[in-house]
């Protein structure tokens, strides 16, 4: 864990629909397999990006209210916020040159 900011329910309008830079949320569950395997590209994300853009991580299982509104039903998804609005998704496994590609846009 770096640069990666804990989200939950609570705090997730304030760090995430708030924000005044793009934001990548990873919804991800610790029993999911590919959840884990996609943990250190989302870590190394976060250092890459530090300063540009906001990396997330929200755990499905603890903060259900959010991954409902979001219609999360696949996990690993990744959801790239612009000023509060989802504006691209990935679902499963991607690889850290996708993401970073993504996220170029929104700068």
């Amino acid at each position: 864990m770096g640069n990666e900011v804990l989200l939950s329910d609570v705090n997730f309008e304030k760090e995430v629909l708030q924000s005044d830079k793009p934001v990548l949320v990873d919804f991800w569950a610790a029993w999911c397999g590919p959840c884990m395997m996609l943990g250190p590209t989302v870590e190394e994300i976060a250092n890459d990006f530090a300063g540009q853009v906001k990396v997330c991580k929200l755990n499905t299982d603890e903060n259900e209210a959010t991954s409902v509104k979001y219609q999360i039903s696949a996990i690993p998804s990744l959801l790239f916020f612009k000023g509060g609005q989802v504006v691209d998704k990935s679902i499963g496994v991607v690889n850290k040159k996708a993401i970073a590609e993504k996220l170029n846009k929104l700068l």
